[in-house]
């Protein structure tokens, strides 16, 4: 649950904690946070209810204060200083960001430091089940990496293009700086700013936050991203394999299992290693769905991805299957100097092979959440 609050202080200080619970007393844990980049509100209330059958209310009385909170068993972020930082629950890892600066000095220099990205942790932290970064040489499309977002056809500054997909002919991202991070009981969350470079000079400015919830059986990961023009009318375009925003599972599955992927989809289960795509040349194909999944297999343990998009996100949305691990969707959208692009998407990752109601349940909660109303007391 994610409340957003009309007052982020307490006279002069800022609130930095609160503390939930029942009208019985029993605590629920919760967590302040500033506001997210999709959200105008002055603070936000974070918790999770165990349990909340349709129909039914809670009341909840939450006490907010200007002490900080402990973070001891919680997420925490630990930053490894112009190379990556880590998000842990607790010791076990969720994700890490990838954020080196361009590095021109050898080809293999670029190709690694062209991207930011984040890697994902399987549930219970004993693997990353991302590809990325991976020192195989025969890796397939080294570009592919984790969680990230880009597009093959840009045009930006009177007819010049850019490629921020695979990151050719002098195009790339680059993480410039960390806008805002959370840490507590509940989520782990950070907002970077992301500059995004044709041949000859930027042309573009990100905000990119993930936020991780503690919620039990899996992660609950959110992406949102607002881009904004710094050299006039920036046109984003693409085509399903190569543009959007995207998952990429880890190199193995390419390499072992690829025949055992299957998709789960609004209408039911593939069969293995069977994919749907939008084809640029009939134009026909998934298009906006409101959410897919992909189910593949990492040293012989099933894992189950959910990618769950938003209404809100510019459509046609065309998406992209591949056995190999790779899935997401893009659109096309014109970015004018008062009129960024902005996205919001979850992904959902656990252990087994979902059902397609599972994941249909993960949409809906995302589209029409638990509906809250705040009395406040002085």
């Amino acid at each position: 649950m994610r409340v957003p609050m009309t007052r982020g202080q307490i006279g002069n200080a800022r609130i930095a904690s609160v503390t939930l619970a029942r009208t019985d007393g029993q605590l629920i844990p919760a967590q302040w946070t500033g506001p997210g980049l999709t959200s105008s509100a002055a603070g936000e209330l974070h918790f999770v209810l165990p349990h909340l059958a349709a129909g039914e209310s809670v009341r909840l009385k939450a006490t907010l204060s200007t002490q900080p909170a402990s973070s001891r068993g919680g997420f925490t972020w630990h930053d490894q200083p112009g190379h990556h930082t880590e998000l842990k629950f607790g010791e076990r890892p969720i994700l890490t960001y990838h954020y080196e600066r361009l590095d021109e000095s050898t080809p293999a220099s670029r190709v690694r430091t062209y991207k930011v990205f984040h890697h994902v942790h399987a549930p219970n932290g004993d693997r990353i089940v991302t590809g990325g970064l991976n020192d195989d040489p025969m890796v397939h499309s080294p570009h592919h990496r984790g969680i990230f977002y880009g597009f093959n056809r840009i045009t930006y500054g009177n007819g010049k293009r850019a490629d921020t997909w695979h990151c050719i002919d002098g195009a790339f991202q680059q993480h410039e700086r960390f806008l805002a991070s959370e840490q507590g009981a509940v989520l782990g969350r950070h907002r970077v700013e992301i500059s995004w470079h044709g041949k000859d000079a930027g042309f573009a400015d990100e905000e990119r936050e993930l936020t991780v919830y503690n919620v039990p059986g899996g992660h609950l990961i959110e992406f949102a991203s607002r881009l904004r023009s710094s050299s006039g009318r920036v046109r984003i375009d693409g085509d399903p394999q190569h543009a959007g925003f995207q998952f990429r599972a880890h190199n193995d599955v390419d390499a072992f299992t690829s025949r055992e992927t299957i998709y789960v989809r609004p209408d039911g289960i593939g069969k293995p290693g069977e994919t749907r795509n939008w084809d640029p040349q009939t134009r026909q194909g998934p298009v906006n769905l409101p959410w897919n999944a992909m189910s593949f297999v990492l040293d012989g343990k099933r894992y189950t991805v959910a990618y769950l998009d938003h209404p809100g996100n510019p459509k046609e949305a065309r998406f992209s299957e591949r056995e190999y691990g790779r899935f997401g969707s893009y659109f096309e959208y014109t970015i004018e100097k008062d009129k960024p692009l902005a996205v919001n998407y979850r992904l959902w990752l656990q252990e087994g092979l979902m059902q397609p109601e599972e994941v249909a349940a993960l949409s809906s909660s995302f589209l029409e959440p638990v509906k809250v109303t705040v009395h406040e007391t002085k």
